[in-house]
């Protein structure tokens, strides 16, 4: 998979952020004292290699990483940045029962604007696995040549 980037100065007007309160969802940074119960989420959901990189994300001051949640407070999905390397978004996704709901591109969008506000003029979508989706959402576009890119050499468990 290809990286792709996003020009942060020009992100969308959208409003997403509007239509998941409309569905009683809060995005928020995760907080420490959670990072076990996000970890083990991702894990459920997901895959060992992304807990390594929300670990990162707990690792950095303020943490990068979102989560969404609903009025229960049960984990629908997160987004990361800063993680694999600086001025990278992901690792991110959405419980499958969650998705097409708006929550994806909501958590997207949250990073990338907080990228923007401490200063990010562009941002990496590491291999970027739904190309189309980032091109629509945000005109992202794929890095040509960027396959493995920063990955090469990862170590295969």
């Amino acid at each position: 998979m290809s990286d792709m980037l996003v020009k942060l100065y020009d992100l969308p007007q959208t409003d997403i952020f509007a239509k998941i309160r409309d569905q009683n969802v809060t995005l928020r940074p995760a907080m420490a004292p959670e990072k076990h119960l996000v970890c083990a989420w991702v894990n459920k959901h997901f895959n060992q290699d992304w807990v390594s990189e929300v670990e990162v994300a707990f690792s950095r001051q303020p943490v990068s990483v979102y989560i969404a949640v609903n009025e229960d407070n049960k984990m629908l999905g997160f987004a990361c940045y800063d993680t694999t390397a600086r001025g990278f978004f992901g690792p991110t996704g959405v419980d499958e029962a969650e998705r097409g709901k708006g929550i994806g591109e909501a958590l997207l969008l949250k990073c990338l604007h907080t990228m923007r506000v401490i200063g990010y003029g562009y941002a990496i979508i590491g291999w970027a696995g739904p190309t189309g989706f980032y091109a629509k959402k945000i005109g992202a576009t794929i890095i040509e040549g960027s396959e493995p890119g920063i990955y090469k050499g990862l170590i295969k468990g």
